[in-house]
């Protein structure tokens, strides 16, 4: 079984669409970007950047915090 990863190229709206347990990830980091229309064209890396914050780390806080919430269920 494949690993699925959020990357920073992806689409901001089509990692919340996908993962919609992320979303808390964005409102701990006060990341308004999700509700905006930047969101269905921003990537992850775009967004994230502007609020100057470490994209790999958050990046990996994205993929650490689906696996969390897998192993919950």
């Amino acid at each position: 079984m494949t690993k699925e990863t959020i990357t920073k190229e992806m689409n901001i709206r089509e990692v919340l669409n996908k993962y919609p347990q992320v979303l808390e990830v964005f409102m701990d980091h006060e990341i308004g970007c999700i509700g905006c229309h930047a969101a269905d064209f921003e990537t992850i890396e775009e967004g994230v950047s502007m609020h100057g914050i470490d994209v790999d780390k958050f990046v990996q806080l994205l993929n650490d915090h689906i696996e969390f919430v897998k192993k919950e269920k």
